[in-house]
């Protein structure tokens, strides 16, 4: 009998200081889901992209304090948002498992043919598709294209 009481004066203790709870704490919840996808967002490259993005969109929101969405610079800057964007996508549709990949140097390499790319997209505006500036913008981009299928194929 003393050994039951000593068994279950504990468990009555419990239950009442826990209310009977069983459901888990929200923090520990939203713990467990960011560990589930932080190998990759905590990555190195995922952070250069970041960081690109963050730069544009606050110069973008400079510019817009002065100027419309129709002024060039607003229209570049859009555009580079959107291809970081892609960017980002690209490396979070990365597994987990592959994440020692995303390494500082990928994330130059992403954020260089990101530079490149606006760089062409301005070219184009410029000149038809047969110009030497526009053939050899489109070389460069291929050049860093390859050597980032070398790490994410």
């Amino acid at each position: 009998m003393i050994r039951f009481l000593l068994t279950a004066i504990p468990i009555f203790i419990f239950v009442v200081v826990c209310g009977g709870q069983t459901t888990t704490n929200p923090l520990s919840k939203k713990i467990v889901q960011n560990q589930a996808i932080s190998p990759v967002k905590s990555s190195p490259a995922y952070a250069e992209i970041l960081l690109r993005r963050t730069e544009r969109e606050a110069q973008l929101e400079e510019f817009l304090l002065d100027y419309t969405d129709e002024f060039p610079k607003v229209k570049e800057l859009k555009f580079e948002i959107d291809l970081l964007q892609k960017q980002l996508d690209k490396i979070l549709a990365v597994n987990a498992s592959e994440a020692l990949k995303l390494s500082p140097a990928l994330g130059k390499l992403l954020v260089r043919k990101t530079e490149l790319e606006v760089d062409l997209w301005n070219l184009r505006r410029q000149y038809n598709a047969d110009h030497p500036d526009v053939k050899r913008a489109i070389r460069k981009i291929e050049v860093y294209e390859k050597a980032i299928k070398e790490i994410l194929p």
